[in-house]
C-alpha cells in the first residue's frame, strides 16, 4: 500500500459535551466518525428521560486519509487531536469493531446451581476468557478485574 492511501482511524478532542454535534457535522461533511454511546434514563424532580451519553468524554473516533486531517477543523466543536508519545493516537480497526461488538451485545455471566456470587469470588469474564476478581455487585451488572491486565470490566449476570 502506498502510504497516505489507507484510512486511519484518529481520536479528535472536542469541546465539553460536544462529542454528538460534532459527530454529526463531521458526518454530514462525508467523514466516518465513531462515537460509542450508552442510553441513560435520568431522574429529574418533575420528570424521567431517556438520555444518550457518550462513554468517551470529549472524544470522537474519526476515520481519515492522511491529506484530510485538516478538514476536521472546519467543525467549530473540534479543538484538536489527541496525542500519545509525540504522534496522533491512533485507534486500530479491530479495536473499533470490539467497541461495536461489545456494545452491541454486552456480555452475560450464567452461575452456576444455587451459588451466588459474592466479592473476592474469581470468575471467568465472559469474551475475553480470562479469569478475573469480583470488585462489586448492584443488581445484575457486576464489575471485576481482571488477573492479567489488572482492567476493570463490567458485564450483566443471569
Amino acid at each position: 500500500m502506498i502510504q497516505g492511501v489507507a484510512k486511519k482511524w484518529y481520536v479528535l478532542y472536542t469541546k465539553p459535551r460536544n462529542e454528538l454535534r460534532a459527530a454529526r457535522s463531521l458526518d454530514n461533511m462525508g467523514i466516518e466518525v465513531y462515537v460509542p454511546t450508552k442510553t441513560e434514563v435520568r431522574q429529574w424532580s418533575d420528570r424521567k428521560k431517556k438520555i444518550i451519553i457518550p462513554l468517551l468524554p470529549s472524544m470522537v473516533l474519526v476515520h481519515l486519509l492522511d491529506k484530510q486531517m485538516e478538514t476536521v477543523f472546519e467543525v467549530s466543536q473540534v479543538v484538536r487531536y489527541l496525542f500519545e508519545n509525540g504522534k496522533r493516537a491512533s485507534v486500530s480497526n479491530q479495536e473499533i469493531l470490539a467497541m461495536k461488538s461489545y456494545l452491541e451485545d454486552v456480555p452475560k455471566l450464567k452461575l452456576d446451581g444455587e451459588k451466588g456470587l459474592v466479592v473476592g469470588d474469581l470468575v471467568e469474564v465472559p469474551l475475553l476468557q480470562q479469569s478475573a476478581t469480583v470488585l462489586s455487585i448492584k443488581g445484575k451488572k457486576c464489575l471485576a478485574q481482571l488477573q492479567k491486565l489488572g482492567a476493570v470490566v463490567s458485564f450483566q449476570l443471569e
